[in-house]
């Protein structure tokens, strides 16, 4: 052996042997006379490693391509089976077989193998001998003798004897040293067809392991081994499984191993334990499909197994069959295990609000032996209700089948399991989501976005199935639609409808509706005959603030024969005996509010409130008794200018905006149908122009966001002289009070706005020439003056005018432009004078907010 374990074929055994005892004679150990035994031989110390091996190198090897016999089956079916066996040659490593052990008895001893001898007793002495050419054994001291063509046992009894008989005292102990090598042609269909040099122990398997074994078109089940000893066939598949007696694998000088071609093959596959190309026995058509299951390692289900056989007829076309076990397989057939029916049998699913999905064998104690163990349910189920879904056996069609759980965990009845149910458990979150805005706005027949395309609800098909049948009966979920839910979020599809989508439906129409004063409100399912308390508890109990005394529940007719009536039923509940009203699917209960003083929102104070803050409100307060609780209005509180808003007048502010801003647009329409038609420009302006500043004006009054102001009079003094004047509060008013201002602001066309000192007696013409005066193109006959308190009042700015009313401090003095060049189109001066008012209301809020802080 060369560095690193590679063989040297090229020399001949002689060469090699005489090599070997050239070296033993230049030791002095040679053959010549009597030598002292040799010391034991050093362990020798393994090869440094070689360099790392690239990346590739270290990969698993790609499997092979197909050959030509596995793809002509992995073309009929459609799976690409291997040839069995010849991966067994794959692994062996190239250098050969090494003798490992003691040699049998048995052994044939040859020209070339080492005899070692030991003497013990009168002599001692220990000698290594090599069977000479003409095949005797020349030990000292003792005449030669014939040892080529003897077992080892019969040497090693002739050598006692004759140590015995000549060497009296003494003993003698035989062992072979190393063994001759022997050449084997190898040749046929293997990878490297030639001579091979072996050990004189190798066998057939050593050989076509140094040829880098049979190829696929080679056979293993006739290979044939030729010499002087006669000639036999090898059959390795009883090597290889086991089946069958073992071949005599064992090697001879002269002989040679032929691998002929490939023979008849059959193909086995599907749910075996080795599918696989198996070939038939050597020079056999047919086998029976028996034995090629064994080689296959039998099918992996006991029973129950279908055998298709895909064959070919007289025309060469394939056909299908069903074969038994005892049937034969012809050349080229292949042979498909499947089960006679894939079907489980004999098994029940626990799914839904459990610690884990379970498979288990439908139990004698039925559903309260399914569930004996409660730890199997998670926490918060929904104990009112537990469905079966259920196969019929004669139909095959699914139905669901209502359990009450509560009762069933607490010993109570039990169900009947049969073969495929599946128990679904549902929780708290489950049955909550029954009233939610998706399930609500399918009840109407909306259908989901995803499906409004003509693709499928993937979000949710449990609201798909739902709006199909509300649009197909609309007056069967008429409890449900009837509940007046919020339509607020929209909370994900819990995964129990995800996976069985026809379960929505179903529960809404096993459902009760429970509104009012619950505290988790909504839709709950139920069995017949259940008690108001235990849905009750369900939904957490009624709240503090209900009224017993007038408890409504609303029923449908159980048999619904031609006219459908419903029937309201006003309950007194105060003995809280809730246990002996009985509920049904589809009833309505409605659990009203008693009637309380108190409202249902606060009110906010600021500014100078000697307590400001947010208070809530009974029903009827006023004003003033808000201004008492608040501890009354500090010295500097100027209640002229308080601010009063209210959502209420802020919405019906804001319709009016927009009201105006659709008249004024449906005006610009009518102008420009009219000039269109009148063919001409009015006084040479361009209408186009106005038309588009008249859509921007009207577009900024659509976005303008009323203020919601209220005038009230805010002095407890005037408010305790006439209570008429005391508003009264409603949730959500916002009242501020500011400091007494010293200022009254002027705007619009004159030469410098601003705000001015407040002066006694002062009128609005007084503050406008403070100002310097109107401008050019202002329009003083329409100037006006906002007050404090958000009223308004024309300023007396014109010629017959006598300079208006007293102004207060905080007070608004407003001079608009003159839209007289505008006049030809009376729209434009409404414009004007709206946008006008509306900017000025802001103004002055924003003025009198800035006093009150």
């Amino acid at each position: 052996m060369l560095p690193g374990g590679i063989p040297v074929p090229a020399l001949p055994p002689a060469v090699q042997q005489d090599i070997l005892q050239r070296i033993l004679d230049a030791s002095g150990s040679g053959g010549g006379g009597m030598a002292p035994v040799p010391a034991r031989p050093p362990i020798p110390q393994p090869l440094p490693a070689p360099a790392a091996a690239p990346p590739a190198a270290l990969a698993a090897a790609p499997e092979a391509p197909l050959s030509h016999t596995e793809a002509f089956y992995a073309a009929r079916l459609d799976v690409a089976l291997r040839q069995f066996g010849y991966d067994t040659f794959r692994d062996m490593p190239p250098g050969g077989p090494a003798a490992v052990g003691a040699l049998p008895d048995s052994y044939v001893l040859g020209r070339d193998d080492e005899v070692m001898i030991a003497i013990r007793g009168r002599t001692r002495q220990s000698v290594t001998l090599r069977i000479s050419r003409d095949g005797t054994l020349l030990l000292p001291d003792l005449p030669p003798f014939m040892a080529a063509g003897r077992t080892l046992g019969a040497l090693r009894a002739e050598i006692e004897a004759r140590v015995a008989q000549e060497l009296g005292g003494s003993e003698a102990f035989v062992s072979v040293g190393q063994l001759r090598q022997i050449g084997v042609l190898v040749a046929g269909e293997v990878a490297r067809p030639g001579m091979q040099s072996l050990p004189a122990m190798a066998s057939v398997l050593d050989a076509l392991a140094m040829a880098g074994g049979a190829r696929k078109t080679g056979s293993l089940r006739g290979i044939r081994v030729e010499g002087p000893h006669g000639r036999r066939v090898v059959d390795l598949y009883a090597v290889i499984t086991g089946e069958g007696a073992t071949p005599d694998l064992q090697l001879r000088e002269g002989e040679r191993v032929v691998v002929p071609p490939l023979g008849a093959t059959v193909a086995v596959g599907g749910e075996v334990t080795r599918p696989g190309i198996y070939e038939l026995p050597a020079g056999a058509a047919q086998a029976p499909l028996n034995a090629l299951l064994r080689l296959a390692g039998q099918p992996l289900r006991p029973a129950g197994n279908r055998f298709l056989l895909q064959g070919t007829d007289a025309g060469g076309r394939r056909s299908f069959s069903e074969t038994g076990p005892a049937a034969a397989v012809r050349r080229g057939d292949a042979v498909l295990v499947q089960p006679g029916a894939d079907v489980a049998a004999g098994q029940v699913r626990l799914a839904g609000h459990v610690t884990a999905p379970l498979l288990r064998a439908p139990r004698a104690g039925g559903l309260r032996d399914m569930l004996h163990d409660p730890r199997l349910v998670k926490p918060d189920p929904y104990v009112r209700m537990g469905v079966v879904w259920r196969v019929d056996p004669q139909t095959r069609v699914r139905h669901f089948v209502g359990f009450d759980l509560g009762r069933l965990l607490s010993g109570g009845g039990d169900l009947r399991l049969a073969e495929n149910d599946e128990i679904l458990l549902l929780s708290q979150a489950d049955v909550l989501w029954l009233a939610s805005p998706p399930v609500q706005r399918a009840l109407r027949g909306e259908v989901p976005p995803a499906a409004a395309a003509g693709q499928p609800a993937l979000d949710c098909p449990a609201l798909q199935s739902l709006a199909v049948a509300a649009r197909s009966s609309p007056a069967r979920f008429a409890h449900a639609r009837g509940a007046g839910f919020p339509d607020l979020g929209a909370p994900p599809c819990p995964q129990v409808f995800l996976d069985y989508p026809a379960l929505l439906p179903w529960l809404l129409d096993q459902s009760v509706l429970l509104s009012g004063e619950a505290r988790m409100p909504g839709l709950y399912p139920i069995l017949d005959d259940t008690g108001l308390d235990q849905v009750l508890a369900a939904a957490g109990g009624a709240t503090d603030t209900v009224d017993l005394s007038a408890v409504e529940m609303s029923r449908e007719p159980a048999e619904q024969a031609g006219a459908i009536p419903l029937s309201r039923t006003l309950l007194d509940l105060r003995s809280r005996n809730f246990a002996a009203i009985r509920l049904s699917p589809r009833d309505a209960v409605r659990l009203p509010r008693g009637f309380g003083d108190r409202d249902s929102g606060p009110v906010t104070a600021m500014g100078e409130f000697l307590r400001p803050g947010t208070y809530d409100i009974r029903r009827g307060e006023r004003f003033s008794e808000l201004i008492a609780r608040a501890g009354g209005l500090s010295p500097q509180a100027y209640p002229y200018g308080a601010v009063f808003t209210r959502e209420s007048v802020r919405q019906r502010q804001q319709e009016g905006f927009s009201r105006t801003a659709r008249e004024l647009e449906q005006s610009l329409i009518q102008v420009a149908a009219g000039q269109a038609m009148a063919g001409s420009r009015a006084g040479g302006m361009d209408l186009g122009g106005a038309i588009t500043a008249g859509r921007e004006l009207a577009g900024a009054l659509r976005d303008a966001r009323a203020a919601g102001r209220m005038v009230v009079e805010a002095n407890p003094v005037v408010l305790a002289a006439r209570p008429e004047l005391d508003v009264l509060l409603e949730p959500g008013d916002l009242i501020a009070i500011p400091k007494r201002p010293n200022e009254v602001t002027v705007v619009g066309a004159v030469l410098n706005p601003g705000s001015l000192q407040f002066t006694t007696g002062w009128r609005s013409i007084d503050y406008v020439r403070a100002s310097g005066g109107q401008q050019r193109f202002a329009d003083g006959s329409r100037a006006f003056l906002v007050l404090p308190n958000g009223q308004s009042a024309p300023a007396g700015l014109g010629s017959w005018q006598s300079g208006g009313p007293p102004v207060p401090p905080g007070s608004l003095v407003v001079v608009p432009q003159d839209p007289s060049p505008y006049e030809t189109w009376g729209f434009i001066r409404d414009i004007t004078q709206v946008l006008g008012q509306v900017s000025i209301s802001a103004a002055a809020l924003s003025v009198i907010a800035k006093s009150a802080r």
